[in-house]
């Protein structure tokens, strides 16, 4: 059995290409994500159209209550990380923490294929959020690890493919697994067992990365004493003050993805271009953007825009802020059409999510590297595991106000139809303008130039 000794536990500094490790961790982080997402775009739907009980008649939940689980589970993935941190920083070192919780991922999926009733489904989405939330903070930080003084100028540009992989693997299964769902001759079997084996490939591909790999050793109980020292709180609590408004992002960014968008879908007119999309189908447009702005973003709009103002990373995801707040008023549009009887043309959500996308790399991929970047060596997966909470945070309000509905509209608080759409466009313009005075006071350090000495 192979033991650290056997890797190379620190990167070559000498090296100026990119990593030999980063084509594996990519290929495992697109099927990984091709997994998870093909699963999570048809969860809303089965729960209100497949879910039986164990006589094999439906025992289907009402949208609101199973929008309300849908973010539960949700939340539950990115506080998981918590965990995975502990784990990686502290006792296994962060390949062996993604590899054995990668395990226990596939029998998640595997015990949603087999087993359609209730219980399949908390089994199921118990070890999915214990095996994919726990992997989260380590999948990311581990990509910063295989890099050195040499080639630390392309961190960026791999981050960049490390994205990009999410958003075209995630693209293919959330257009495949609803079609799966849907077909009479395959159902929900089909339909998650197809990300189960995306799963079992992603670890596999991981595994087979192994000697390629730089492999950060564990910092054992001195290393979680360092992480929860003085200093190692001041970080977190540094970063905490941006990521509070990172969750509101994600809050509205979950609904987008197999959320109440797909729900307003269902009432929309999806024939485009001659082809009828399926609700759950419609947000694979995504994916596409994203692969269409990242660059776009970074070679065109940035240099662009910094011919006039500098653009510091917490700029970019203070635009984005404006920019998802945008989003929500063409969702919100077309909302007040479906309540006034009309049926709107899909082509409206094909414009939301182009907005919506634009705010993503502004937000997202912009902060997973600049937490990066402001994490020490020792607190990698941790500063993972607080960026990852704030998403977790963003699902759980989004659980609570659909939770909250019945109750809000008995004490005269009506956010039903358009109302609700509204009700986060105001939370996101309120986030976004508080947000402008939180950054100007944040002062933080970028440990990849200005690494620890020792």
């Amino acid at each position: 059995m192979s033991t650290a000794s056997d890797y190379r536990t620190e990167p070559d500094h000498t090296l100026t290409k990119m990593p030999p490790g980063i084509p594996y961790i990519v290929g495992n982080e697109g099927a990984e994500r091709f997994s998870f997402y093909g699963m999570k775009a048809i969860l809303l739907v089965f729960m209100t159209t497949y879910l039986a009980d164990s006589a094999g008649n439906k025992a289907t939940m009402d949208p609101n209550v199973a929008q309300g689980w849908y973010y539960q589970f949700t939340s539950a993935v990115y506080y998981m990380p918590i965990l995975g941190a502990l784990l990686a920083d502290g006792f296994l070192g962060r390949y062996r923490t993604i590899l054995y919780l990668s395990i226990v991922y596939c029998f998640g999926h595997f015990a949603l294929a087999l087993d359609t009733t209730r219980m399949g489904l908390l089994i199921g989405l118990s070890l999915i959020a214990l095996g994919a939330g726990g992997i989260k903070p380590c999948v990311s930080a581990n990509v910063g690890d295989q890099f050195g003084r040499g080639n630390a100028h392309l961190l960026s540009k791999a981050f960049g493919w490390f994205y990009l992989s999410i958003n075209f693997a995630s693209g293919i299964s959330i257009y495949v697994c609803p079609i799966l769902l849907e077909h009479k001759d395959y159902g929900p079997h089909y339909a998650f067992g197809l990300p189960g084996v995306l799963m079992v490939i992603a670890t596999i591909v991981f595994w087979l990365g192994r000697r390629k790999m730089v492999h950060v050793p564990p910092g054992g109980t001195a290393g979680l004493k360092a992480m929860f020292s003085g200093d190692g709180l001041k970080v977190l609590l540094n970063l905490a003050k941006v990521y509070v408004f990172i969750a509101i992002f994600w809050a509205l960014w979950e609904q987008s993805s197999g959320g109440s968008w797909t729900l307003q879908a269902k009432a929309m007119d999806l024939q485009i271009f001659g082809t009828t999309l399926l609700p759950a189908q419609v947000q694979v447009v995504n994916g596409p953007f994203i692969l269409l702005f990242i660059p776009l973003c970074n070679y065109v709009l940035y240099p662009l825009v910094e011919r006039f103002l500098p653009l510091t990373p917490l700029r970019k995801i203070g635009i984005g802020l404006f920019v998802t707040a945008a989003s929500y008023v063409v969702i919100w549009y077309v909302q007040v059409q479906i309540d006034g009887g009309a049926k709107p043309s899909v082509w409206w959500h094909m414009l939301a999510y182009a907005i919506i996308s634009l705010g993503e790399v502004m937000v997202s991929v912009t902060s997973l590297e600049f937490s990066y970047t402001q994490a020490p060596s020792h607190m990698k997966s941790a500063v993972m595991a607080l960026w990852l909470f704030a998403i977790s945070m963003g699902s759980q309000v989004a659980s609570w106000i659909n939770f909250s509905i019945p109750k809000l509209q008995a004490n005269g608080i009506n956010l039903t139809g358009a109302n609700y759409f509204a009700f986060f466009i105001g939370l996101m313009l309120l986030a976004g303008v508080i947000y402008i005075f939180v950054a100007r006071r944040y002062h933080g350090r970028d440990y990849v130039l200005n690494p620890e000495t020792t």
